[in-house]
């Protein structure tokens, strides 16, 4: 695949017809099944697949629409088999599915002639008799409507169009082996249906086809022994059934497009605009995030990000308690998905992200919003570690979200100087700051002694390196962790600043703080490995692992760690742990460590910091390099080169979340992970900042 941009607002992704007939048929129609697109609505809905349109996963889907709970997302359109019919010869297009009895073949993928990515959004187009055949797949945003459009670019027609929706209604974290429902009850006229399970579990789906001389045909068909190879390779259950009521047709044609609608709003809404307005609104609305970006982020990767970046600012529509505090402030309840396709709105992740997400990409408001959804949350000192996508209730073991909070939160105050929120949310802050002193759940307190953060508690995994498998902790770090102490000094440093600047007395946070500095620096300095105990007065003692958490007793804007020390911790971490895409989890040689990332959920667990890298690292190690070494932004910029060309891999567009520990570095975990997108994007724009500042 070859990428090129043309604007800053249009990246074009390009898969040639030639280039595959080059290929083995097998490597082919690998290629194609294994790439994965993603588009979505601003309320964690989505529609997501394989370039090829086969269903890989159980997150795949033309319509994964977003619920209040308990319901949370839900499969509601599965897929959509495509057939045209042009002077009397049938063409299948590459909207396949891969059953038990059958495999894809080549010839079912050779009418795909290119698959674009523009501003943002998946375009196949498809060689058929002469005719070169567009289709486009979005989402309206704030809305679960998808449209799936297909127009004629290159010959007359007339092209006989001929669509077949299949569903099977589920939660989209539900395996595939879930039973459908009893059954499907499907009402309608000859253009808008409306399909609702026999139960009423689900909320209806409503279809229409806009175009010349539709029609449907009602014809039940079941599908059984559907395979998703994905699900398969990951250790789950992999084979599932749908249901399909029928099949439209519509006559395809210059300047007549076709356009299948599926969503679960109401008609009044589904209607409100036509597919090219909403399609135009859309394409206004993201090139409308490139113009509000930072200037350093509207041209090259960082203005590809920040239209991936988009993908995960949502309203929380499962929660209509977040809405209701947010309207009574005069404000919209936002929040950010940390990943797709299973991840919720996790704290940790969403702090971490929110400077990239947010500010570089100039969305201050939502910023904001982020922030009181959050501090809203709050329960004995700690923001939620992660909302469960059927909840209104967070869960709230983690020892760091609530840390980086603060540090998101200072972020924020450096760009937009917002004194009110400040003077508002201060007593809050103090509060969190007196609860992680004399003690919260699962083990959080200052240790009195050395003024240091301890955490942990059995069966617990509370700091960001949080792998668990049935009872199996697999990186307990109970104890004071490296990472852990460098977010609490930072967060006291910036309490004493705020109260401070609030007229207040800072001199509790200002003592506790050198505290914390002082004991930090003579526990953790390890001489043999020239680099930062991971853990000390840990269950087995202090823990000389070669991990990344040390970098952030360098990078965060209060660093805890002596400069004496900077280099030596930064050229280790350079030296062990950095790779083409982020930093290793642990270091290779140590018994632990893992060099790929697959098999089932235990494998991979066992894995997950156990070597695996992650994109999100190489934003903390930037930040520690400029600031031990500002003259050497060069190398800096070698370390996001490859990011460059990942945003060809896996979900095209994207960042995964997380990379094999070794060469080739396969991208694996999440297709689409915030805190990579959001720090890759940061740095990327600060390095070209620098850049233009040195130039």
């Amino acid at each position: 695949m070859e990428k090129r941009a043309e604007t800053p607002r249009q990246t074009r992704t390009e898969l040639s017809g030639s280039a595959l007939r080059r290929r083995t048929p097998n490597d082919d129609a690998n290629v194609l099944i294994e790439k994965e697109w993603l588009v979505t609505n601003g309320l964690g809905g989505y529609a997501s697949g394989t370039i090829a349109g086969a269903a890989t996963r159980r997150y795949h889907g033309l319509l994964i629409a977003a619920q209040p709970a308990p319901l949370g997302r839900v499969v509601m359109l599965s897929h959509l088999h495509e057939q045209f019919k042009c002077q009397g010869s049938l063409n299948f297009l590459a909207s396949l599915m891969e059953q038990s009895h059958r495999t894809i073949e080549l010839n079912e993928l050779e009418s795909l002639e290119e698959f674009i990515v523009e501003c943002g959004l998946p375009i196949w187009r498809y060689r058929v008799d002469g005719h070169l055949v567009e289709k486009r797949i979005f989402l309206v945003h704030q809305h679960n409507t998808v449209h799936v459009n297909y127009r004629l670019v290159e010959g007359d027609g007339p092209i006989e169009v001929t669509l077949r929706p299949s569903v099977h209604f589920r939660g989209h974290d539900e395996p595939v082996s879930s039973p459908n429902p009893d059954h499907y009850v499907l009402t309608g006229d000859s253009c808008r249906y409306e399909l609702v399970d026999g139960n009423h579990q689900f909320p209806p789906l409503r279809l229409m086809l806009m175009g010349s001389l539709t029609e449907f045909t009602s014809q039940e068909m079941h599908l059984r022994d559907v395979v998703y190879r994905v699900e398969a390779s990951r250790g789950y259950e992999n084979v599932g059934r749908m249901w399909s009521p029928g099949y439209f047709r519509a006559v395809l044609s210059a300047g007549n497009d076709v356009t299948l609608t599926a969503s679960t709003e109401v008609w009044e809404r589904i209607q409100a605009m036509s597919p090219a307005e909403a399609h135009a609104s859309e394409i206004e609305r993201r090139q409308r995030l490139i113009d509000n970006a930072e200037p350093s982020a509207q041209v090259g990767l960082p203005a590809e990000l920040v239209l991936a970046a988009d993908q995960f600012i949502i309203s929380p529509a499962s929660r209509i308690e977040d809405f209701a505090r947010a309207e009574a402030s005069g404000d919209e309840a936002r929040t950010i998905i940390a990943g797709y396709h299973w991840f919720t709105d996790w704290g940790r992740d969403s702090m971490i992200s929110l400077e990239g997400l947010t500010l570089v990409t100039g969305r201050h408001a939502e910023a904001r919003s982020i922030l009181r959804t959050f501090i809203g949350h709050v329960r004995d000192g700690l923001i939620p570690n992660f909302f469960p996508d059927r909840s209104t209730e967070g869960v709230y073991h983690t020892a760091d979200a609530t840390l980086w909070y603060f540090h998101a939160l200072s972020r924020y105050m450096t760009v937009t100087k917002d004194r009110s929120l400040l003077r508002n949310w201060l007593p809050i802050l103090s509060d969190i700051i007196a609860h992680h002193q004399r003690g919260t759940r699962f083990g959080i307190h200052v240790d009195p002694r050395d003024g240091l953060l301890c955490q942990g508690a059995e069966g617990y995994q509370l700091t960001w390196m949080d792998a668990k498998v049935g009872d199996w902790v697999v990186t307990p770090r109970r104890g004071k962790a490296v990472e852990i102490n460098a977010l609490w000094y930072n967060a006291l440093r910036l309490m004493e600043s705020w109260t401070r600047e609030m007229g207040e007395d800072g001199s509790e946070y200002h003592a506790a703080a050198d505290l914390a500095k002082t004991s930090f620096n003579e526990r953790f300095w390890c001489e043999a490995e020239q680099g930062l105990f991971d853990v000390v007065d840990g269950e087995k003692g202090d823990d000389p692992s070669c991990r990344p958490n040390q970098v952030f007793a360098i990078s965060l804007p209060h660093p805890i760690l002596a400069p004496a020390r900077w280099k030596s911790v930064l050229d280790t971490v350079q030296r062990r742990l950095l790779t083409p895409f982020g930093l290793r989890s642990l270091a290779p040689g140590h018994p632990d460590y893992k060099p790929q990332y697959y098999g089932d959920l235990r494998s991979r667990d066992a894995a997950y910091h156990q070597g695996t890298v992650w994109a999100w690292l190489i934003g903390p190690f930037v930040d520690a390099w400029l600031r031990v070494y500002p003259d050497q932004s060069d190398t800096c910029r070698q370390s996001i080169v490859g990011f460059q060309s990942h945003l060809n891999e896996a979900c095209v567009g994207t960042i995964s979340e997380i990379f094999d520990a070794e060469a080739p570095y396969t991208p694996r975990g999440c297709a689409a992970q915030a805190w990579s997108v959001a720090e890759v994007l940061r740095v990327s724009a600060l390095l070209s900042a620098v850049s233009k500042e040195q130039n």
